[in-house]
């Protein structure tokens, strides 16, 4: 008497299920696994307290160097002034009055309220486009 191709499957595998057959199932349960793993990973994206780089546009100072004024207000969101200078990453004084400084989204909102501050905006690089014939100084 022949066997059925299930028992002989079972044999050479030692599974007692044949893998066409539960497919769906597996496939199902590995889906379900890979969305609780991507449910338990913090975005980064939309993290609260992921700092980044913003350039915070002031008022000009008149009776204060502008760093130190620069300083001031940014110490004013962070709590004190050593960590407004570990933030602080650069100081424009020439031709605009503000500062680039790596803030958080909550960072932001405080130091935009503030008297003086004029815009806070996320710094961005920006690629140049140059070709040939283009941008080229001879």
């Amino acid at each position: 008497m022949k066997q059925s191709s299930k028992t002989n499957m079972h044999r050479r595998t030692g599974f007692p299920f044949s893998f066409s057959s539960s497919s769906p199932l597996i496939l199902l349960l590995a889906l379900i696994f890979v969305i609780r793993m991507a449910e338990s990973v913090p975005s980064t994206a939309d993290s609260s307290s992921t700092a980044s780089v913003q350039i915070v546009y002031t008022e000009r100072p008149q009776d204060e160097e502008p760093e130190a004024y620069h300083i001031r207000t940014l110490a004013s969101v962070l709590g004190s002034e050593d960590a407004a200078k570990e933030a602080l990453l650069y100081s424009y004084k020439t031709a605009a009055s503000g500062f680039s400084a790596k803030l958080t989204p909550q960072q932001v909102e405080q130091i935009s309220k503030l008297p003086g501050v004029l815009q806070v905006v996320p710094s961005k690089k920006l690629q140049l486009h140059t070709g040939p014939g283009i941008g080229r100084l001879h």
